[in-house]
């Protein structure tokens, strides 16, 4: 869910250098620039990184069978070597081939211990990818307020799924967390590693738990940031936050209503809302003119949502930035700043289309989905009162309705007592604190640190809280879980 709405725009290219043909099972490492426009690459190979393909099946049961690519990336420790460490960065469908050289100031002191190992999971990336073809950001996307606008949105769940099917049906029945994470236990092999240590955020944090599950005994330090709910997991998994983003919502407004001077929003909370509101009805009757774009009743509640997802000022700034430009819409067609002209060419093209065509292939691998599409819209107007700015969201149907394969496997009950260090924000508006607490008992070794008061999905190296990092990095040396639970102020 971390990168669910993020704006970086993907590349899918799985081309490798020419090499010799390696042993079976062996990482062909190469540098990581694919071309002179590839600036992941050079940024990965500025660092000193390599970076490098493994193949493995595509289908575990049959294990000889037609073979498939995972990319990773390796910053190797620069002084006291503990281990590897593996890094994902959530989604599902998030790419983290470059996970080694982001969160510079906590990897600064992680990488002198540890080879860091960024990985772009299966259908992901670099990786032998996932391409629907999508025209746009099709998942998730808001029901809006009628019959006819949820028919809507309907609608185009049910294309993704057919774009889907005709692009990448042979391969729907293999994307998945499980099958992800016997990849990961092919690189772990694949780098010579008895055990590994593993840094999960946000989905990371269940790709995580069910690598504990799977493969019991074979991981060393384990951090799991953002920790989702393994048993709600699945095409659903946001179905329950909308109360606390609509907190979210009302926390921002009082920050913003004591900015007023700065961006115009008004002086309370009450006033901030109301601008919010205006928003909601106009997009009910008539699309907002931003730039290019048309803004409607889809795409408006992902704008906040996408917003409001950091406590930090200068997060809160930018969000405000945004929904100024919205609110001035209202009134006629506005040009957009940067940052939310970026996110509108990301959403409404094909840019983001291999990460959100993998994201909906891994949820919908997981764990089925109701077929029914009422199902969806009783749910909605069951919470509109509640959920007024959320709900059609976070509630809405995806394309898992109208998935072509069934999920192979159940879904991985998390229950074991291996070792893990949990971290979670108090008010995180993505994946619930409660989580946290389900994860530790699925996970009977854990403990939870706990970020409190802050609202803010990631917390180590992304928050910028010392007390939190140090707690983490000290972990991360010594192997020493707390004896208790810990909690950080904000």
């Amino acid at each position: 869910m971390k990168i669910l709405l993020a704006l970086a725009l993907l590349g899918a290219s799985t081309g490798t250098p020419a090499v010799a043909a390696p042993d079976a099972g062996a990482i062909r490492w190469h540098q990581c620039a694919l071309d002179a426009h590839d600036e992941e690459g050079a940024a990965l190979d500025a660092a000193g990184a390599e970076c490098g393909d493994l193949d493995v099946p595509l289908d575990y049961g049959r294990p000889n069978g037609r073979k498939i690519t995972v990319a990773l990336s390796r910053v190797k420790a620069r002084g006291e070597r503990i281990g590897a460490l593996v890094i994902n960065n959530g989604g599902p469908g998030g790419p983290s081939l470059a996970a080694p050289i982001e969160r510079p100031e906590v990897m600064a002191v992680v990488g002198q211990h540890y080879d860091l190992i960024g990985l772009d999971p299966r259908s992901v990336g670099r990786s032998t990818p996932v391409d629907c073809k999508l025209p746009f950001a099709a998942w998730p996307w808001g029901a809006g307020s009628t019959r006819a606008s949820y028919a809507r949105s309907v609608a185009i769940q049910a294309d993704v799924a057919q774009r889907c099917t005709a692009e990448a049906g042979s391969m729907l029945p293999y994307i998945n967390t499980r099958n992800t994470a016997r990849d990961l236990d092919r690189v772990r092999s694949a780098l010579g590693e008895r055990k590994i240590s593993y840094l999960g955020y946000s989905y990371g944090s269940y790709l995580g738990a069910v690598y504990l599950q799977l493969f019991p005994g074979r991981t060393d330090r384990v951090v799991l940031d953002g920790p989702v709910d393994p048993n709600t997991y699945g095409p659903r998994l946001v179905r329950q936050v909308g109360p606390a983003n609509e907190d979210n919502l009302r926390a921002w407004a009082t920050w913003a209503a004591a900015r007023n001077s700065t961006y115009g929003l008004g002086t309370t909370q009450r006033q901030v809302l109301a601008k919010i509101d205006r928003l909601y009805r106009h997009v009910a009757t008539h699309e907002l003119e931003i730039g290019k774009h048309r803004v409607g009743e889809g795409l408006l509640p992902i704008l906040l949502w996408a917003s409001l997802n950091d406590d930090r000022d200068q997060s809160r700034g930018e969000a405000a930035v945004i929904i100024n430009n919205l609110v001035k819409a209202v009134d006629g067609p506005v040009e957009p700043d940067a940052n939310l002209g970026g996110f509108l060419d990301a959403v409404l093209s094909p840019a983001m289309s291999q990460l959100i065509s993998a994201q909906t292939a891994i949820a919908c691998g997981d764990r089925a989905a109701p077929r029914d599409p009422q199902v969806y819209w009783r749910d909605i107007q069951a919470h509109r009162a509640t959920e007024p700015h959320f709900g059609a969201l976070t509630r809405g149907i995806s394309p898992c309705a109208f998935w072509p394969v069934a999920p192979q496997e159940p879904p991985t009950r998390i229950a074991n007592a291996e070792r893990a260090l949990i971290v979670a924000a108090e008010n995180d508006p993505r994946t619930l604190y409660a989580n946290a607490a389900v994860l530790r008992q699925g996970i009977s070794g854990s403990r939870v640190l706990t970020l409190q008061g802050a609202r803010k999905h990631g917390v180590f190296g992304e928050y910028g809280n010392a007390c939190a990092d140090g707690k983490v990095i000290a972990y991360l040396k010594s192997g020493v879980l707390p004896v208790h639970d810990q909690t950080c102020a904000q």
